[in-house]
C-alpha cells in the first residue's frame, strides 16, 4: 500500500504492523491527508487476522505536534470545528476499536492532537526525549478528540485537570509516573523495546488477546455490574476455542503451548 503522509511495514512474519506518522517537515502534524490514510489503514488491519500487534510511532524528532495549525486557522464557526473533529474522530476511535492491540512507540513530543493520538493507544513507550501535553486553553480551546475524557480516565481527575488547567507539557518521567506511560527508555532504545514487546503480544493467544481489550473498553465506561456480567460472558465463550484448550494442555504437561489463534 502506498502512502503519501504515512509509513507502513509488517514485521515477524508479518504478524506486527508498524504505522510510522510520515510529515517530519511538520513535526508530523495531523492533516486530513493523514487522518484519511490512518483511517483507511486501520480499517483493514481490523480485518487481516494475520496482523496480532501495531505499533504507532512517528518520523523524525516528534511523535506528533498535534493538528496541522494551518488547517485549524481555516475554522471560522461552530460547523467548521464540528466537520474538522470528524475528520480526527474516526482515526482515534478506530484505535480503540480495532482487535488489535495499539503501542504509542513516542519517540519525541506528543502535543494536542499528537497526545490525543497516545491516549487512544492500548499502551504507550515513551523515549527519554518525549513529552506530552494538552495546550489548546493557550489558544483559548479545549481538546477536542478525547483530551478532556480519556486523560482523566488514564492518570485520574487530580493529574488531568493540572494538565489541561495549564496547558504546559509534562517530560516523559513525570508521564511514567502518574501512569500516562508504561515505560521510557532511552532513545536509541525505543524501537527495539517496543519491537520485544509488540513480538511477545503477538505470540499471545490472539483470542483472548482480543478479547480482553474489547472487554476492558467496553467495561471501563459502565457500572461495575455490568462491567463484571461483560467479562462473564466473555470468559465463558473462551472456552469454546483451540487455543484454551491447548493452554490448559500445556500447563498440565509442563510444556510451552503453542496458540494458532483459534
Amino acid at each position: 500500500m502506498e502512502f503519501e503522509t504515512i509509513r507502513y511495514e509488517q514485521k515477524k512474519k508479518k504478524q506486527t504492523a508498524w504505522i510510522t506518522l510520515n510529515r517530519p517537515e511538520k513535526r508530523n502534524a495531523l492533516n486530513n491527508v493523514l487522518l484519511n490514510e490512518l483511517s483507511s489503514l486501520l480499517s483493514k488491519i481490523a480485518t487481516t487476522k494475520d496482523i496480532r500487534v501495531v505499533v504507532l510511532t512517528g518520523e523524525g524528532k516528534f511523535f506528533a505536534a498535534g493538528a496541522d495549525i494551518n488547517e485549524l486557522a481555516k475554522i471560522k464557526t461552530p460547523f467548521d470545528a464540528q466537520e474538522f473533529l470528524s475528520r480526527i474522530e474516526p482515526a482515534f476511535r478506530l484505535i480503540e476499536s480495532i482487535p488489535q492491540p495499539v503501542i504509542a512507540a513516542v519517540n519525541g513530543p506528543a502535543l494536542g492532537g499528537g497526545c490525543e493520538l497516545c491516549l487512544a493507544c492500548d499502551i504507550r513507550i515513551a523515549s527519554e526525549n518525549a513529552m506530552f501535553g494538552q495546550p489548546e486553553i493557550n489558544l483559548g480551546l479545549i481538546p477536542g478528540a478525547g483530551g478532556t475524557q480519556r486523560l482523566p480516565r488514564l492518570i485520574g481527575l487530580t493529574k488531568a485537570k493540572e494538565m489541561l488547567f495549564r496547558g504546559k507539557p509534562i517530560d516523559a518521567q513525570e508521564a511514567y509516573r502518574i501512569g500516562l506511560v508504561n515505560k521510557v527508555v532511552p532513545q536509541d532504545e525505543l524501537v527495539a523495546a517496543c519491537d520485544e514487546l509488540a513480538n511477545e503480544l503477538a505470540s499471545q493467544p490472539y483470542i483472548a488477546l482480543t478479547v480482553t481489550k474489547d472487554v476492558v473498553n467496553r467495561g471501563i465506561n459502565v457500572d461495575l455490574q455490568s462491567a463484571l456480567a461483560i467479562e462473564a460472558r466473555a470468559f465463558a465463550l473462551l472456552f469454546t476455542t483451540e487455543d484454551q484448550k491447548e493452554g490448559v494442555q500445556a500447563f498440565l504437561e509442563k510444556r510451552k503451548p503453542n496458540f494458532q489463534g483459534k
